[in-house]
């Protein structure tokens, strides 16, 4: 296709608009978390609802149906690796999805939403589910009204949502893969927690003072390649990352001077997720292929920072006597073996953006559960509490001791993000799975990392996924980059080495 195409040219134009107005909506989602108030979340609200109706305006107008329609004709079913042609594609594909949703409950949405997660942080500090039950009621009914105006070719509602985290799955194909990776897993935890091997976890809860906390963290997101002058590092009740458009992005976490890992390894996280916004092509902004390929992928870049790097002990031979100088009461004088041996703890955890990395999927695949039976109706809003304390007792034999601990931990669920939890462990399948591939393009990357050279892997990534955009499918970009298509075996080959050298299994 011929990007100087008056057509193509016209649709560039009325994306690039629809994105920016949206973005619009990203800053005052972003305020709303870290600045806002407790008074406005109303206000805010209201005017997020405008936001969210004006652009559904744009997104579902004819003219622009019309214009997609024309520019798919010329496309035709070919030129998979066209850039121009995979734009026109994805504007299909999202035109034909907004067109089935009403209006008025898109900007219902979008104001419940807000109010919700407001209501959600207040009711989570003070552990009252009741209190948050009634928000949760109204979203779960709404997104089930969303999943029926939106269908799905399975007739399964959940499936319908999970297409706007990662495009093309079903929740039955999540659980193919899901079912034999939870199987190794708690064969894994097994052996961890019958091992004599039990690491002093008690070093992480000494006292981080909170500023120092704030200084090292920046510190090494700016070392894995986040740059701060097109970004920026707030608090909020949940950490996340929101990716403004070209050239701002935010990032977000959470302290307690007495949890190190909590903030460090959050901020980390958060910092992947940047490195990938930032790596998108600015060129195509609006576009498919200046967007995220999925959610899963996202969450591939955010996991791999995180945890391949950042509980590596080749990270931590960089950087460990940086943190000894920055926290000299806490670790000074700690062996970086104990430290690195207390940062990959294995131990069954009440909160997921806490836990190691043997359990977090297990934490993914209880709510895997539990938002199908939300969605479905088989599971009642008022029963969340008891079916979660039920099933985290069979996953994770344990059972918590207060709802903040338990089903009110997560903010996806009050801002409406069912389907989200999934591309958490796909994730983390991705991201083992990319890790291997750099690996044998670039050498040993464990050598780089102990000198504090993280811009290979980081260039690597700019190059094969951040640069990509969605110009492929997450499945075709993973046979891509890596030669094979998704399997779970370089994840558990990853943890089943780290974790039986430092449990001797």
């Amino acid at each position: 296709m011929d990007r100087q195409a008056p057509e193509y040219i016209e649709l560039v134009a009325q994306l690039r608009e629809l994105a920016t107005l949206r973005s619009c909506g990203a800053v005052l989602g972003w305020d709303e978390q870290t600045n806002l108030p407790p008074n406005g979340a109303e206000h805010r609200a209201n005017q997020l609802s405008l936001l969210a109706g004006l652009s559904h305006d744009r997104a579902t107008d004819p003219k622009l149906g019309e214009l997609i329609e024309k520019l798919s004709e010329q496309v035709g079913e070919g030129n998979e690796d066209s850039v121009e042609a995979a734009n026109v594609r994805d504007a299909k594909r999202a035109y034909s999805r907004s067109v089935k949703l009403p209006r008025n409950l898109v900007k219902e949405l979008s104001r419940t939403a807000t109010l919700s997660q407001q209501a959600w942080v207040e009711a989570r500090a003070k552990k009252d589910f009741a209190a948050f039950q009634p928000w949760l009621e109204k979203v779960v009914q709404l997104k089930r009204e969303e999943a029926d105006a939106l269908g799905s070719p399975t007739g399964v509602k959940y499936d319908a949502l999970i297409e706007d985290y990662e495009p093309g799955a079903t929740a039955a194909q999540i659980q193919e893969v899901f079912a034999p990776l939870r199987e190794e897993l708690v064969k894994l935890v097994a052996g961890i927690q019958a091992s004599d091997r039990k690491p002093d976890v008690g070093i992480l809860e000494r006292s981080y003072p909170i500023a120092d906390q704030e200084t090292f963290g920046r510190s090494a997101a700016t070392a894995i390649g986040f740059d701060f002058t097109s970004g920026r590092l707030d608090i909020a009740a949940h950490p996340f990352c929101s990716g403004i458009g070209p050239g701002d992005c935010r990032l977000t976490t959470r302290y307690d001077e007495h949890h190190f890992p909590g903030a460090f390894f959050g901020t980390l996280h958060e910092a992947g997720h940047g490195i990938y916004e930032q790596g998108l092509n600015a060129e195509q902004f609006g576009l498919a292929c200046g967007e995220a390929c999925s959610l899963g992928i996202h969450e591939s870049q955010s996991r791999m920072w995180e945890n391949l790097v950042g509980r590596s002990r080749a990270f931590w031979d960089h950087f460990y006597p940086e943190a000894q100088r920055t926290f000299p009461d806490a670790i000074g004088d700690l062996h970086i073996d104990d430290f690195c041996a207390a940062v990959n703890n294995v131990e069954p955890s009440w909160i997921r953006v806490e836990a190691d990395e043997v359990t977090y999927n297990l934490h993914i695949m209880l709510r895997f559960e539990l938002e199908q039976a939300l969605l479905s109706g088989d599971l009642d809003v008022a029963d969340v509490p008891t079916a979660w304390n039920e099933t985290f007792h069979e996953f994770f034999g344990m059972t918590p001791t207060d709802d903040s601990l338990g089903c009110m931990q997560d903010v996806h669920w009050s801002a409406g993000l069912i389907g989200y939890f999934p591309t958490y462990a796909l994730g983390n399948m991705y991201a083992a799975q990319f890790f291997d591939a750099a690996q044998q393009e670039l050498g040993n990357l464990s050598e780089m990392f102990a000198r504090g050279e993280f811009a290979p892997l980081k260039n690597w990534l700019n190059e094969k996924i951040h640069s990509q955009g969605r110009r492929y499918d997450a499945p075709k970009l993973v046979q891509k980059v890596t030669g094979e298509s998704l399997s779970a075996a370089p994840l558990l080959n990853h943890l089943n080495t780290k974790f039986g050298m430092l449990y001797g299994l």
